[in-house]
């Protein structure tokens, strides 16, 4: 590695950085020395499984190497060329690793933010089945993951307990009163029945459930 003075100069400077950065996010964090990277300091993100084994996922690395391999420079205000740094940034780090560990803490019972199964509407009888695609495509419209089920082989009951048992976060029923009122007809997946609400007034608690992460938005609704 060329110019070793280069890091040599700035490492201190670096670490002192990450170490305003990290006290600045408010939360816990530790020192882990001599194992920083041998182009530049780091901060590792680690993440315990549902065994409370630990993942080391996300990073965010300054690099000092990479500029001087590649030759890279910019002028300053002073028109003087300098060496810039590089910034490596890992959101999630292997994301089949991020996935694995998802999957398994959540069992199934995906925050509604992260689900890939947030609603399904299901009409009470064959005859409201359009009014329930309708709705469907609505709801998806908005930007959400949204099913209908309008099987003609089970019942009401049937076909509830069985998108509850699919981990659908809200089962929307639909009956005549609903699409005259322009409701539906809220449940959980924990089989906690929420009631009538406009389906404008659920788009809006799905639009703030999604933006803020809300975590238990069963318990919420």
């Amino acid at each position: 590695m060329r110019e070793v003075s280069y890091w040599t100069i700035f490492r201190n400077y670096a670490e002192d950085q990450l170490k305003q950065a990290l006290n600045a996010f408010g939360h816990p964090w530790e020192l882990n020395p001599g194992d920083g990277a041998f182009y530049g300091p780091k901060i590792d993100i680690t993440i315990q499984d549902a065994l409370r084994r630990n993942h080391q996922c996300a990073t965010i690395q300054l690099d000092f190497q990479l500029p001087q391999r590649f030759d890279l420079g910019y002028f300053d205000e002073n028109n003087e060329k300098k060496r810039p740094v590089m910034i490596h940034r890992a959101l999630l780090g292997s994301l089949e690793r991020m996935i694995a560990i998802l999957t398994e803490n959540y069992g199934g019972k995906w925050p509604f933010w992260l689900s890939p199964r947030q609603a399904v509407v299901i009409p009470v009888h064959e005859a409201l089945n359009e009014y329930a695609i309708e709705l469907q495509k609505k709801i998806y419209a908005a930007g959400f993951q949204c099913e209908y089920d309008i099987g003609a082989n089970d019942t009401l009951n049937k076909k509830i307990r069985n998108n509850q048992l699919a981990q659908f976060n809200f089962i929307l029923v639909v009956g005549e009163k609903e699409k005259a009122n322009g409701t539906v007809n809220v449940r959980t997946r924990d089989n906690q029945v929420r009631g009538e609400i406009s389906v404008d007034d659920l788009l809006v608690k799905f639009r703030r459930f999604q933006d803020e992460y809300v975590k238990d938005t069963e318990k919420e609704f």
